[in-house]
């Protein structure tokens, strides 16, 4: 250990003990899955998401949780007033959970409350863009205040030892509004993701000091409130529909998680004089890649038509490894034969043409027997890798005109252009 003479810091090496942060399980599985296992004392925690997605009707359930297993909690609205709070309460079935309830914006009030001498748990900020310092000249709302309110909070959070869990709005884009230096603040930030006119919502951590940063939680919106989805696989898949073309099922990972979702694609003459496409979650340049292989590589002249690709249930998909399912619901719309519906697809695309090998193969096709899959088609393995004993049937491609192949034998297809040799 050696001394800093100019600055007096003390320095130890990296090999030293230290214990893991401890955790306060919130009561609800899916978020101590994204969290890493419950959330820490002392943390500050970011939610973002669309209006009316869920944040706060979330935020609700657990300080109710919390607050029921012993845990002090305090939720402070700067949107709503305090009977709105309670309706919600009401009607998630939770209004005898001994929650501190309050409604203000001024950090004046707030602050004295949070650093007294028996401060809550649990400190629900809904949002932090309503919150104001009265030292600024600046509204609610401004780069200024967002900054300076929640270093604030997060300094009050840090000293008396709280957990803060701040809520923010979204720009149109998406992404949380406000400086970027907010997210670099906080220890952990999450998204609450989903199209409102699916009752799936997804929670996805993006940072977090304390755990994973690549799982998901998934929830059903309800009645009732959002309600848990430990098997998001067999809920994504419920309304599926066998031999339809267009529509291959993926194999996917989010984190630890096995997913797998159905990835529909529909191909039809244009009727402009651009083509158009239109797709709803996945990544519209990853589409024109995949699009501009076929096209090359395998000879599908699908660049002429317009294309229009969707992610069944709401799931944003980002990885790679979507490329193959996606290749084989183009290529199933195109040429009008179904994907056998008992098969699962996954594997990345190359610009060459060649199929690679993706991560977790073993996970993913564990996931398909466990849902009743008997055939998986995948990338070519390299020599020495097992299936880990699994009782489905493998058909490996290593080109991406092998699927083309599989799914329409060049002697029944007019769609397709012969390539030059």
């Amino acid at each position: 250990m050696q001394r800093s003479r100019s600055s007096g810091l003390t320095f130890v090496d990296l090999g030293g003990l230290s214990t893991p942060a401890p955790r306060r399980p919130s009561g609800i599985d899916e978020l101590d899955r994204v969290t890493g296992g419950g959330i820490v004392p002392g943390s500050a925690i970011l939610i973002g998401g669309d209006p009316g997605i869920g944040k706060s009707t979330l935020l609700t359930q657990v300080v109710a949780r919390l607050a029921e297993t012993g845990s002090r909690c305090a939720y402070i609205s700067g949107e709503e007033a305090v009977d709105q709070v309670r309706l919600r309460a009401a009607r998630l079935g939770i209004a005898s959970a001994p929650v501190a309830l309050a409604s203000a914006t001024a950090l004046r009030d707030i602050l004295p409350a949070l650093e007294g001498e028996n401060p809550p748990d649990i400190v629900v900020i809904d949002s932090i863009q309503t919150m104001y310092l009265d030292a600024l000249d600046s509204a609610p709302g401004t780069v200024g205040q967002v900054r300076a309110c929640a270093q604030e909070l997060i300094r009050a959070a840090k000293k008396r030892g709280f957990a803060l869990i701040l809520v923010g709005h979204v720009t149109k884009e998406g992404a949380i509004a406000g400086p970027r230096v907010l997210e670099h603040m906080v220890d952990t930030v999450l998204y609450f993701e989903g199209e409102r006119g699916h009752q799936f919502r997804i929670l996805r951590a993006v940072k977090n000091r304390f755990g994973p940063t690549d799982e998901i939680g998934v929830f059903e919106m309800t009645d009732k409130g959002l309600k848990e989805v430990p098997n998001p696989s067999a809920l994504f898949l419920a309304e599926r529909r066998d031999d339809v073309s267009g529509a291959a099922v993926f194999a996917g990972m989010e984190g630890t998680r096995p997913v797998l979702v159905e990835i529909q694609a529909l191909v039809a003459p244009t009727s402009f004089g651009t083509p158009r496409r239109a797709v709803v979650g996945w990544d519209s340049g990853r589409l024109a890649m995949v699009m501009a292989v076929l096209d090359a590589r395998c000879g599908l002249s699908i660049g002429a038509q317009d294309v229009y690709l969707n992610v069944a249930g709401g799931l944003r998909i980002s990885e790679p490894a979507a490329d193959l399912a996606v290749a084989a619901a183009l290529v199933s719309a195109y040429s009008g034969e179904p994907v056998p519906s008992d098969m699962v697809v996954f594997g990345e695309v190359g610009l060459g043409g060649e199929v690679r090998q993706v991560g977790q193969t073993d996970a993913r096709l564990k996931e398909a027997l466990r849902l009743g899959f008997g055939r998986a088609l995948i990338p070519a393995r390299r020599s020495g890798a097992t299936n880990g004993g699994l009782g489905l049937e493998l058909t490996e491609v290593d080109r991406l005109a092998d699927l083309v192949e599989r799914l329409a034998p060049p002697d029944e297809s007019s769609w397709r252009r012969k390539l030059p040799e």
